[in-house]
C-alpha cells in the first residue's frame, strides 16, 4: 500500500513539475537571439524607438478587458514595459501574472505633452492608455474600458492639471510574439 501511494505521489510531482514547465507560445515565434534589458530600453529610449527586441521578465499586469497587453517588470526596481498587440490577435490570460515572459516586438516610444496628459485625464484615460490607442485618449476604447479607467482614477487623488509638470515619455513594444512559462 505504501509503495503505490508512494508510485501515486510521484506521478503527480512528475505531471506538475512538466505543467509548470510548459512554455504557452502566442503569435509569431520568437526569432531574436539576444535579449535586451528593459533597463536599457528605458536609459536610451530613442536609441530603440522603431528596433526590433526580445525581452524577458516577470509579468507584473495583464489587461483584464480583452487580455491585449501585459506589462513586464525589468531587471530594475520600478520599471515596466507594456506588451501591447492588436485587439484579439493575442489574447493573453489573467493567469499569466505571476508567470515569466519572453515577448519580441518593435519598441515604441510617445512623448505626450502637458496639454494631451490633461487632455486624456479630462476624458478620464491614463497617459498610458491614451498612448496605447493612438495618443488621442478614448479613441478606441470601449464605454466599459473607459469607465474602467475613470474609476481607477477616482481611487486616486482628485485630478490637478498643476501636477503636470512637463512631457511624459511612455514606452511600449508594439507585440508580435511570445512565451509565457
Amino acid at each position: 500500500m505504501r509503495r503505490l501511494i508512494a508510485t501515486a505521489a510521484a506521478v503527480v510531482l512528475c505531471a506538475s513539475l512538466v505543467s509548470a514547465a510548459a512554455v504557452k507560445k502566442y503569435g509569431k515565434p520568437l526569432t531574436i537571439k539576444d535579449t535586451t534589458k528593459i533597463s536599457d530600453i528605458y536609459a536610451k529610449p530613442d536609441t530603440f524607438n522603431g528596433k526590433r527586441v526580445k525581452v524577458t521578465g516577470p509579468v507584473v499586469d495583464v489587461c483584464s478587458e480583452k487580455g491585449c497587453w501585459i506589462a513586464i517588470g525589468s531587471d530594475k526596481e520600478f520599471e515596466t514595459i507594456r506588451f501591447k498587440v492588436d485587439d484579439g490577435v493575442i489574447v493573453f490570460p489573467m493567469t499569466a501574472k505571476g508567470q515569466n515572459a519572453t515577448v519580441e516586438g518593435v519598441v515604441n516610444v510617445t512623448v505626450m505633452s502637458v496639454e494631451e496628459q490633461i487632455a486624456a485625464a479630462k476624458a478620464g484615460a491614463s497617459a498610458e492608455m491614451a498612448a496605447m490607442h493612438g495618443g488621442e485618449a478614448g479613441k478606441e476604447m470601449t464605454k466599459e474600458m473607459k469607465e474602467k479607467e475613470a474609476a481607477k482614477m477616482k481611487d486616486a487623488k482628485p485630478f490637478d492639471p498643476k501636477s503636470i509638470k512637463g512631457p511624459k515619455t511612455i514606452i511600449m513594444i508594439k507585440g508580435e510574439g511570445a512565451e509565457v512559462f
